[in-house]
């Protein structure tokens, strides 16, 4: 990074640059059935990867971040995968091969914003900072969208409101992230690194469809175990921040002097 912060590249260039190098490797990808091709797609996509990870911590440390640097990361981040999709399933060329394509492609999308909460939700918990109530919007539609953006949130707003109610939110926090760390670490297979190397190994293995069943089944399930343990821990950790507070906030009963 500072290599790009002394020669003035910007984040948002950085992002161009992870674009360039993630749609070279979808293109790469389109002859993944010629296994240079397949290995190109490897090393372009963990360029691409490499890059997506960069521009942010380059927008945080030149405090340059903006709207069009957000869209510019989603698009590397989000954009490149839709095109290694399509690229896929083009090659594939069957309704079968479409079908599981947009399937799987709905389930990552699902995957990774369930994901990104859980880490997100569990640094700021880390901090001993609690979740704050977001505004109400006038709009139906945004009225909707957090509606059901913010269903998992409800799940888990029961430890964020005994965070609060904390006298010593550090203390708690301190033993949830000791706790939480393996849920996360579980959930850490929903990254975009697992994703990359197993299109690489279902091409290699001559059938890219593997990938995208690969998707539904396994990664799936390990986000479904992640979710329900992760609720487990908060659930234990309430039960006993409550039990510690009663004990503390009970009275003690002093011996009767005697006359």
């Amino acid at each position: 990074m500072p290599w790009f912060i002394a020669r003035g590249i910007s984040a948002n260039a950085v992002s161009l640059g992870g674009l360039a190098l993630g749609t070279l490797a979808a293109l790469a990808y389109a002859h993944w059935d010629v296994r240079p091709f397949a290995f190109a797609g490897l090393l372009l996509s963990i360029g691409w990867l490499i890059a997506d990870g960069l521009d942010g911590m380059i927008a945080r440390a030149t405090g340059t971040a903006s709207p069009l640097g957000r869209t510019l990361d989603g698009l590397c981040d989000h954009g490149v995968f839709v095109l290694i999709y399509v690229v896929l399933a083009l090659s594939i060329g069957t309704a079968e091969g479409w079908a599981l394509a947009c399937t799987a492609g709905a389930a990552h999308a699902l995957q990774s914003n369930l994901y990104e909460g859980e880490r997100a939700r569990f640094h700021r918990r880390c901090k001993g900072i609690a979740a704050v109530a977001p505004i109400p919007s006038g709009n139906p539609a945004a009225r909707l969208y957090d509606l059901v953006a913010g269903t998992l949130d409800r799940f888990a707003a029961p430890f964020d409101d005994s965070l609060r109610r904390q006298n010593d939110p550090a203390r708690l926090a301190d033993a949830y992230g000791a706790r939480a760390v393996g849920p996360m670490r579980l959930m850490s297979l929903l990254s975009a690194n697992v994703r990359v190397c197993t299109i690489f190994l279902a091409c290699l293995a001559g059938d890219p469809r593997l990938f995208w069943w690969f998707e539904l089944g396994p990664l799936s399930a390990i986000l479904i175990a992640g979710l329900v343990w992760h609720r487990a821990v908060e659930a234990r950790l309430i039960r006993s921040a409550g039990t510690a507070r009663e004990h503390h906030s009970s009275p003690t009963t002093l011996p009767t002097q005697r006359t």
